[in-house]
């Protein structure tokens, strides 16, 4: 296919219109950048959103329950 870059994730050609690029900024500096195909874009979605949301209180351990005061 003219005109397609692989996948950064798979190595799948992908077309400019449905490619996607991911970029992680630390201070305004670019730490990392990939461009994704639909597929692994929307892996990458999932796994961003399970990693990053907040933990409801009955699954995190609760280090205070372990902690004895005298």
């Amino acid at each position: 296919m003219a005109g397609s870059e692989p996948c950064d994730a798979c190595g799948d050609p992908i077309e400019e219109p449905l490619a996607r690029t991911v970029q992680l900024n630390v201070d305004r500096s670019e730490v990392d950048s990939q461009r994704l195909c639909p597929s692994c874009f929307a892996d990458w979605i999932e796994r961003y959103r399970t990693e990053m949301q907040p933990r409801r209180r009955e699954e995190t351990h609760d280090a205070d329950a372990d902690i004895i005061v005298d």
